[in-house]
């Protein structure tokens, strides 16, 4: 802990924040936020930030009012001679618009990249970006953290010599490919074909699962259609249970319906994002102890290495 430094939530993320800054230890600091009655709204912190090391948590799911809400406080922070900023972003929103995938679209996630650094930050954390090179975005440091981090432990915890490693889908085979390893188990994947997005059309199995305890892990979980459906399918290939770790409960639309409908064992996600509701199928373990930590070890200009296990 140190006496120049200040920890400060967006709206949406203050639960997660008072959890950070109480492992930090420190109070969290106070910020108001007014609402106009045509919904511009403007934020103030209600102590002085002069010389602090300034850390503001905000996710950036949407609505987009989150992200602009972090802008303000980055640019009310520079303001008021915050001697640095650092945004604390659990969940990096925009970051599936990390390339242009078809002619004449935006770059979303450079695009955020550049307004964060543009109101004047001095560095970002945040956890398991969709894309890894968005850390190539920014013209300032990034503590870009892993999921691994947390989960890896609990997922130790079911090899009990029947476990499987499974990513959803081709693009995640690299992460469920780096706990196979880790772990000394085997890997299964599922090949998914799209008509649009949020909507799988066709999926196969690679990898044999009869028998076995599946682990599903991802970066995300939007509409679990994509993840309710292999927990299905490697069911019906003889899979004796399936859970999944995914580190940004998202959730929208019938997401939480297809969880309830599906054969999934448990999901397991963190906490970068408040569910929108409870559900019997989903557990929540927090991030809070590790950023704590991490913010801990920048203040004291340690290394965090020893975070990155996968």
């Amino acid at each position: 802990m140190s006496a120049g430094v200040k920890i400060f939530a967006g709206t949406e993320s203050r639960d997660l924040a008072e959890r950070i800054a109480a492992s930090y230890g420190v109070p969290l600091g106070k910020v108001t936020k007014t609402v106009f009655s045509d919904g511009e709204f403007v934020v103030s912190f209600e102590e002085t930030v002069r010389g602090q090391d300034v850390f503001i948590v905000q996710s950036t799911m949407p609505p987009t009012e989150n992200l602009f809400e972090l802008l303000l406080m980055v640019d009310a922070a520079r303001r008021a001679s915050a001697r640095k900023i650092i945004v604390v972003v659990p969940y990096f929103g925009f970051a599936r618009q990390d390339r242009k995938d078809k002619p004449r679209v935006a770059i979303g996630a450079k695009m955020v990249a550049n307004m964060l650094v543009a109101a004047g930050i001095d560095r970002i954390m945040t956890m398991d970006l969709h894309a890894d090179q968005i850390q190539g975005f920014f013209e300032v440091p990034v503590d870009h953290l892993y999921g691994s981090t947390i989960f890896n432990a609990e997922i130790e915890k079911l090899n009990t010599g029947n476990l499987i490693m499974a990513a959803p889908d081709a693009g995640g085979a690299k992460r469920a490919n780096s706990y196979a390893k880790r772990l000394d188990v085997g890997l299964a994947i599922c090949h998914k074909q799209r008509k649009k997005a949020n909507e799988v059309a066709e999926m196969t199995v690679i990898g044999d699962v009869a028998g076995k305890d599946v682990v599903l892990v991802d970066d995300m979980c939007d509409t679990a259609g994509t993840l309710t459906k292999a927990a299905d399918l490697f069911m019906e290939k003889g899979a004796k249970s399936v859970r999944a770790f995914c580190t940004h409960a998202v959730l929208s639309g019938p997401a939480y319906e297809r969880l309830t409908n599906s054969k999934i064992t448990e999901l397991i996600v963190t906490d970068t994002i408040p569910l929108k509701q409870a559900h019997d199928k989903i557990r929540i373990m927090t991030v809070a102890d590790l950023f704590g930590d991490v913010i801990n070890r920048m203040v004291k200009n340690e290394s965090i290495s020893s975070h990155f296990i996968i």
